[in-house]
């Protein structure tokens, strides 16, 4: 049990020394990955979209 307790208290240790961004920043980020994430998303529809075409067209 005081191997859990040590591993707790190494954690809470370690996020105390984290860099936590800024609101600034946290929203910057967010943007980021969710405009990645749409791009991505819309990106591989349009590859499926085109392969779903060509293999209508060769069946």
């Amino acid at each position: 049990m005081g191997k859990i307790s040590n591993f707790f208290r190494n954690v809470a240790i370690e996020m105390r020394k984290v860099s936590w961004p800024k609101r600034k920043e946290l929203t910057r980020y967010t943007i980021t990955v969710l405009g990645t994430v749409v791009f991505v998303a819309i990106f591989f529809a349009i590859i499926d979209q085109g392969i779903n075409a060509i293999i209508n067209w060769i069946l």
